[in-house]
């Protein structure tokens, strides 16, 4: 019953999160749990493999980017708004480390799904973005 957040969105905790996520055991265990949320549909995700692991067939994938600098000044703001320490330079090699890790790794590598629709949201407002998913949903899940 703890509100975890702060605690999980450090640059300490990040900069393990790829090396973990890599453990191939690890890995599994996640994505049995996953799996198991999202057993009866009506679920939003997100995740770097839940389009190609998780739920290859899901109805509606998108996959979502940014410049490496502009995720870096997200987290940066992100983290200076919660009053922690935060250095631009730190984190953009935080997100450059993972994003190479992640798509290197040999179990779950980050990559795009075939089937998945691109959202690079580096020069779009939340706005803009989340009218264009609800665009996308009802083009793809036609009730």
């Amino acid at each position: 019953n703890e509100n975890v957040e702060n605690k999980i969105r450090t640059m300490e905790v990040s900069s393990h999160v790829s090396p973990v996520a890599a453990v191939s055991f690890v890995r599994a265990a996640l994505v049995e749990q996953q799996k198991k949320m999202g057993k009866d549909k009506g679920i939003v995700m997100d995740g770097r493999d839940i389009g190609t692991v998780v739920f290859p067939n899901a109805e509606l994938k998108i996959f979502v980017t940014a410049s490496p600098e502009v995720r870096a000044q997200r987290r940066y703001d992100e983290l200076k708004g919660k009053g922690m320490e935060a250095d631009f330079n730190d984190i953009l090699e935080n997100v450059k480390q993972r994003d190479y890790i992640d798509s290197h790794r040999s179990v779950s590598p980050l990559r795009k799904a075939e089937d998945a629709i691109e959202l690079d949201n580096s020069n779009i407002s939340i706005e803009e973005q989340k009218q264009w998913l609800i665009n996308q949903y009802k083009r793809v899940c036609k009730n």
